[in-house]
């Protein structure tokens, strides 16, 4: 518990703002490309080893799994503070080379640095995820959607600080990497903390319902404001300034909500924290079809639930369900990690100097996927009972044609598939996180997650460190001094084509699962319909 709010209503709020300025910072495994150029001359890498390296960093979250115990057992406040320290010591010593302040670490403490790095966003991810879920367990799709959101725009956020004030320079951007997140996790740790109410009555739903279109609103902002400047243009000093205090005001500017939760609602019992477990379909009765006794129930029960209650870590890795969510995972995080990793090298391939704007368009528009997929998802759900995992099938549609515009190499191909690749990587992490805890429940979710996650270390070591590095090497030049360059649109036009396929394999996947989980949705579907009629109901017996 927070020392400093202790009211359910607006201190969930503040913990959820609490959040989003964690998930802000949580992006820095995404900005490689921004450093990576420097790496690769600094220490004479091939790309195939400077591809390594990105796998290393991945391979930090592989890891995450210690955190999804630590979550069980440790308050949120000890998983920041982890986390912050960690990617303080990882981040610091890469700048302590690229700012050449020390030699040049040998490969393999490079790689231990960089996986360090990784890891550290395991631990604030999962602080944030558990405890917000937890905190708002009927609002899972928007909570997700809001909080992966953040984590899409902070590549563009550190990106763009570091273009307005540093001119982009990769040292200063490595400290900002390795400072920045250590003093807001410090500072989070005060107020994010499990704060479930114990009721959720119709009037509050609606409340939750407003709020999160609030923090949708400011989020839309400040993406749109991004996105602003990174179209204009060179700036100068003084806009630049400007840019960055602007940025700082909407940063801040989702306070407003707890701000007026706590004016608006007068301190009353209901307001005591309690903990709480809550389960999704928690009002939904369980009917069983065979005639066993009490005993033999309750132990094919702890044996075998079914999906869309609480699973054990086993029981979860033993359902068909599972696999085809994770191998589908795969196939969407795993393809999209290897654009990120080799963003820098695919711009100088296809002849651009400057790729911080196309880094920035994947972070801007993987924002928008993530919270539109959150919000739609969720709409659809209620409306219809639409099974979640069909928006991840869409998504593996868009990502396929992003591939094969890359391939192309046309005019522009570049812009249309960073768009198109950030969107579909977006909605295929909001979308994923609330479909575990549908299927799977919340209880062992810190856990959870972190399993799912190691699709990320393991699609960049399969589509970044062998693919993408063997076949950009072998249509590579040598160049003086060690290394290696590949100029041309046959750099990564294979590459690009077998991913297209590999989306096309997760298309087929994500549909089976949608079919296989219908039922789960529409028991959700009838647990939403039956609290909004008795939202609608209690407002007539007003009048």
């Amino acid at each position: 518990m927070g020392p400093f709010f202790s009211l359910s209503g607006a201190g969930k709020w503040l913990g959820l703002v609490a959040a989003i300025w964690v998930q802000a910072i949580c992006g820095n495994n995404y900005t490689f490309a921004n450093y990576s150029d420097a790496l690769k001359s600094l220490m004479s890498l091939t790309q195939l080893q400077l591809n390594n390296l990105s796998v290393a960093k991945d391979v930090g979250k592989a890891f995450g799994v210690v955190a999804g115990f630590a979550s069980d057992c440790l308050p949120t406040s000890v998983l920041l503070i982890i986390g912050s320290v960690e990617g303080f010591i990882g981040y610091g010593a890469q700048w302590l080379v690229v700012s050449r302040r020390i030699h040049p670490l040998p490969y393999w403490q490079m790689c231990v640095f960089l996986c360090m790095g990784g890891n550290s966003t395991t631990w604030m991810n999962t602080a944030v995820l558990v405890t917000c879920m937890r905190n708002f367990p009927k609002n899972r799709g928007p909570v997700s959607g809001i909080l992966k959101g953040y984590v899409g725009l902070s590549t563009a956020i550190f990106t763009d600080i570091c273009t307005a004030l540093f001119s982009s320079d990769p040292s200063t951007f490595l400290f900002i990497l390795a400072v920045v997140p250590a003093i807001v996790c410090l500072t989070a740790t005060f107020f994010l903390h499990e704060i479930p109410t114990p009721t959720s009555n119709p009037s509050e739903l609606r409340q939750e319902t407003l709020y999160f279109h609030v923090f949708n609103g400011i989020a839309i902002i400040l993406a749109v404001y991004l996105l602003a400047f990174d179209i204009t243009g060179n700036h100068g000093r003084v806009l630049s300034l400007a840019f960055a205090v602007g940025l700082l005001v909407l940063l801040a500017t989702p306070l407003s909500v707890p701000l007026y939760s706590f004016i608006s609602k007068p301190l009353s019992d209901s307001d005591i924290e309690r903990p709480m477990k809550v389960s999704l379909l928690a009002d939904q009765p369980k009917t069983t079809t065979t005639t066993t006794t009490g005993v033999e129930l309750q132990y094919l029960e702890r044996k075998r639930p079914p999906i869309g209650e609480d699973h054990t870590i086993v029981e979860m890795i033993r359902t068909f369900d599972f696999w085809v969510l994770f191998v589908s995972f795969l196939c969407g995080v795993g393809t999209g990690m290897c654009v990120m990793n080799n963003m820098g090298q695919m711009g100088i391939a296809l002849g651009y100097l400057d790729i911080s704007i196309f880094i920035s368009l994947t972070s801007i528009w993987g924002f928008f996927g993530r919270i539109a997929s959150g919000l739609i998802s969720e709409y659809y759900i209620w409306k219809f009972g639409t099974p979640r995992p069909l928006w991840n099938a869409a998504s593996q549609v868009l990502m396929a044609i992003g591939y094969i515009a890359m391939a192309l190499a046309l005019p522009g191909s570049l812009y249309i598939g960073s768009i198109l690749v950030g969107i579909c990587y977006g909605v295929r992490l909001t979308i994923t996180v609330p479909v575990a805890s549908e299927l799977f429940g919340l209880k062992y979710y810190g856990l959870l997650y972190n399993i799912l996650i190691l699709n990320l270390p393991l699609g960049s070591f399969l589509f970044s460190g062998l693919l993408a590095g063997y076949l950009y090497d072998a249509q590579a030049t040598v160049v003086d001094g060690g290394g290696n360059t590949c100029v041309g649109a046959q750099c990564y036009c294979l590459v690009f084509v077998i991913m297209a396929l590999t989306c096309v394999v997760g298309l087929g996947l994500d549909v089976l699962l949608a079919v296989r989980t219908r039922n789960v949705y529409v028991r959700i579907h009838e647990s939403k319909r039956a609290i909004a009629v008795s939202a609608t109901d209690c407002s007539s017996a007003k009048y």
